[in-house]
């Protein structure tokens, strides 16, 4: 029988713990999980930063043997090797997935913070993350891994405390949210809003904007797929008879059964304001407002002068062509900015189909890229 028990841990973070926006959480924490062991050099420690809704069970362990979110990717013998490194997963400031967030209780009113939470960075996210692997007693990291808005994360991190990784993996990610991404998180902010079940963030599990998070869910789900991939993987195959819905506009097509299915696993899964915060935290990061007054007023010059004050050894960044959320280009761009700053940078360029998702999907070749690199630290 499988373990199922929690293996989550808990990190009281600094209090308080000063936001970029400004305000300060009070009795905060992160929740994270932990693979592999810490060296007695204490140098041997791989940080992991997630996407905007995943938990920090990234792979099975000893007390939780249910699959996680980079199964293929994390573990002995893996690409992200436990045997070697020892693994540390960290579940976003503002989630709602055992760190504090929206959906936690402010301790300051015993109520629950819903939009008294202060406003949220993806740099106070590395922040908080940066404080959970000093309290470990880890000095320097030997690589820092963000994972889409996990990546922006890492940035984040890097930018604010420069000497503390020797080495970044950059995983379908960018330096700044551009119009498009901005967009699309955007609409899916406003279905949340839009619903009245919502109610200014005021709900609970009797009246929950179930719509609202539906309609954001699959939104999101059409982006972080390529249209190459809906194609081959549905095409204009239509459902059985019995298996379409009377509403005469209902779902006709297996592609809208596919979306439908999404969207119910992950409503009432993801806490609405977290949802909202987080969104929104990946449309203000810009690494250009960390380029300084001598950075150029050329197309990107900025944005490469913020990556170069990031001083690493080497990095690996991995893109994919058919990522409309975060393109390739960008990927490109935060490869050349830390290129600029001294390090040595693996880049790679993949074709995979899945677009945005590929990172979660072609774990072969991601694992491949990556694995490759951690062998040469």
């Amino acid at each position: 029988m499988n373990n199922m028990a929690d293996a989550r841990r808990y990190f009281e973070l600094p209090s308080p713990f000063r936001m970029k926006r400004g305000g300060a959480l009070i009795g905060a924490r992160l929740s994270y999980e932990t693979w592999g062991e810490l060296n007695a050099a204490r140098d041997n420690a791989v940080l992991i930063l997630t996407g905007l809704s995943p938990s920090a069970h990234a792979a099975r362990n000893d007390i939780d043997d249910s699959p996680g979110w980079w199964e293929d990717i994390v573990g002995p013998g893996k690409a992200i090797d436990t045997n070697r490194w020892f693994v540390i997963c960290a579940n976003s400031l503002g989630s709602c997935k055992g760190s504090t967030g929206p959906a936690s209780i402010n301790p300051q009113t015993g109520e629950l913070y819903r939009l008294d939470f202060p406003e949220l960075t993806l740099e106070d996210v590395g922040n908080s993350a940066f404080e959970l692997v000093f309290g470990l007693g880890i000095e320097r990291l030997a690589a820092i891994v963000g994972c889409s808005i996990g990546g922006m994360s890492a940035l984040g991190y890097l930018i604010h405390h420069p000497g503390s990784a020797r080495a970044h993996i950059s995983v379908s990610t960018a330096p700044q949210a551009r119009p498009f991404a901005i967009a699309i998180r955007s609409l899916q902010r406003e279905a949340i809003r839009l619903d009245p079940n919502w109610n200014e963030g005021n709900y609970d599990d009797d009246h929950y904007p179930e719509t609202g998070m539906s309609l954001a869910r699959k939104l999101g789900v059409i982006t972080y797929r390529s249209a190459i991939e809906w194609s081959g993987r549905f095409g204009r195959i239509r459902l059985d008879p019995e298996q379409r819905e009377e509403d005469p506009f209902g779902a006709e097509f297996q592609v809208e059964s596919y979306l439908n299915a999404h969207a119910r696993r992950f409503v009432r899964a993801f806490d609405p304001n977290s949802y909202l915060y987080l969104s929104r935290s990946a449309d203000w990061f810009d690494i250009a407002e960390y380029a300084g007054p001598d950075a150029g007023k050329e197309p990107g010059a900025a944005v490469r002068a913020g990556l170069a004050r990031i001083k690493l050894e080497r990095a690996l960044v991995i893109g994919v062509e058919t990522d409309i959320l975060f393109p390739l280009e960008q990927q490109q761009e935060i490869a050349e900015g830390l290129r600029a700053g001294g390090a040595q940078i693996d880049f790679v360029g993949l074709d995979s189909p899945q677009g945005h998702d590929a990172f979660l999907v072609d774990t072969v070749r991601f694992g491949a890229a990556i694995g490759g690199f951690l062998a040469k630290l």
